[in-house]
């Protein structure tokens, strides 16, 4: 029997121990040792103060001093339309009706139009705005006044056109299910300073996610790293407030019992979703009693209630944006906010005045409130879906479409602001037709690869060691964007 056949065998309980696996692969495990000091070379600086072994969430150092430290990512899941909201084409209002130059469309291809749709020209008035001047739709009216803050970015691009892959790839470097989520990265980087709420969590308003739960997946890291749901009505999460008659002391020692049963297990068999499993339910129990001081909204203020348009007693994009910045306060580094329903195959005029009707308050009052805090230095915030919406209109009887935008990879529009973003710049540019970029090209690993340097990393260091190679948030590929850091 060779060491593979023995690895195999591990799995079988009644040869499944430590001790007997160091017996039978002797000098086999020689090589694993040399493997292991090989792969310490690669891993990251924040490894010195835990390891991935280890499952450790406490606090690193990054590679260099960043200046974010929190996350909040509000993905407008279903893909918004740049061309009725940001990126203004006059040149489309005249050629409205007609097709795009075959010059413009050569060897494109689209999920539900001909690429010689005829052209649908912009569905909102546009104005400058601050004095940065910045051209904003006129569907975004509370964006406009913080458009001084935040960082407009007209020239992102992606590899996907169709909404799971293109959502999971923005969210993970991979058009397939399976590798880590940027909140994961960056906890696998940076750890967590909140010992008592998930450092690393998801919330959503409206309907459901097309990438699913791979786009906040800790993929082939330990679930640890993985983002943890919540609710946006009542608790957070299921079951989170004991039911009538539990005994606190009771609990406790129930919980004491279960871990020296984790850990004794774990001494046999060294698995590292064991300690997962452990540190899930310490948190699950610390988050029994942090919970209410969490969704205590009395706390807040009558002026920010309404500056944000929330509601404490209904789910809405509003009350979630004010949970995230009560977690940041609380120590939570990662914050994904999902708002579904920008997939505006037809009437793109009323989808986007729904949605932004639903976020473009709490959006910009997000920013105004992390800044008037002294937050908004070391939180980064990011705006934006998967792709863009075609500048040819989508009409199908079929299917009962009219005046809609089709998918749209080539070119389209997110903001920052925040850590370690330059304010009050636009980035990037489109050409006449808002079809393709022409200037300063920001693809998706690019984002990533600066998102990852305002929280202080390397992105090409970075790494995680799987199946024999080293892994990273950008794979082979992306380029800090230097024009838009601070």
């Amino acid at each position: 029997m060779n060491c593979h056949d023995h690895l195999y065998a591990c799995s079988h309980p009644r040869v499944n121990s430590r001790r007997w696996f160091l017996k039978e692969c002797g000098l086999g495990l020689g090589k694993v040792a040399l493997a292991s000091l090989l792969t310490d070379a690669f891993l990251p600086k924040a490894n010195a103060a835990g390891t991935v072994a280890g499952n450790t969430l406490k606090p690193h150092g990054p590679h260099f001093a960043g200046k974010a430290k929190h996350v909040i990512h509000l993905f407008m899941s279903g893909a918004p339309s740049q061309l009725d909201l940001f990126d203004h084409k006059p040149e489309l209002a005249k050629l409205q009706g007609k097709p795009l130059p075959p010059s413009v469309i050569a060897g494109q291809r689209y999920a539900f139009i001909r690429p010689d749709a005829a052209v649908l020209g912009p569905q909102f008035k546009f104005a400058r705005h601050g004095k940065s001047g910045a051209e904003l739709s006129e569907a975004l009216p509370h964006l406009a006044e913080v458009v001084d803050d935040i960082c407009l970015i007209k020239s992102m691009k992606t590899d996907q056109f169709n909404h799971a892959p293109g959502q999971i790839f923005l969210n993970t470097g991979f058009s397939q299910p399976g590798r880590p989520s940027l909140g994961s990265w960056v906890l696998y980087g940076l750890g967590s300073e909140s010992q008592d709420l998930p450092a690393y969590v998801v919330m959503s308003t409206g309907g459901g996610i097309s990438g699913g739960s791979a786009n906040w997946s800790s993929g082939f890291m330990p679930s640890v790293y993985a983002g943890v749901r919540f609710r946006n009505q009542g608790d957070p999460i299921l079951n989170v407030t004991s039911p009538k008659g539990v005994d606190p002391k009771l609990q406790r020692a129930s919980l004491d019992l279960i871990e020296e049963l984790n850990h004794a297990r774990l001494g046999v068999v060294g698995d590292p979703e064991i300690e997962s499993r452990i540190a899930s339910y310490e948190l699950a129990y610390r988050l029994q009693t942090s919970t209410p001081d969490l969704m205590d909204f009395k706390k807040e203020s009558k002026e920010t209630l309404e500056m944000y348009g929330c509601d404490p007693e209904k789910p809405s994009f509003a009350r979630a944006c004010l949970l995230a910045r009560r977690m940041i306060e609380r120590g939570v580094r990662f914050v994904n906010i999902y708002h579904e329903g920008w997939d505006a195959h037809s009437d793109v005029i009323g989808n986007l005045k729904g949605n932004c009707a639903a976020t473009d308050k709490a959006s910009a009052a997000l920013v105004k409130d992390l800044k008037q805090r002294g937050l908004l230095d070391e939180t980064l915030v990011i705006w934006g879906g998967e792709f863009g919406r075609t500048p040819m209109v989508e009409s199908n009887v079929a299917l009962g479409r009219s005046l809609g935008r089709d998918h749209h990879p080539q070119a389209f529009t997110v903001w920052m602001a925040g850590g370690g973003i330059k304010s009050g710049i636009t980035h990037g540019a489109t050409d006449d037709m808002g079809f393709h970029v022409v200037q300063d090209e920001v693809h998706i690993h690019d984002l990533q690869a600066t998102i990852l340097h305002c929280l202080g990393f390397d992105h090409e260091r970075l790494t995680y060691a799987y199946q024999g190679r080293q892994f990273r948030l950008t794979d082979v590929h992306g380029h800090v964007v230097e024009k838009i850091l601070a």
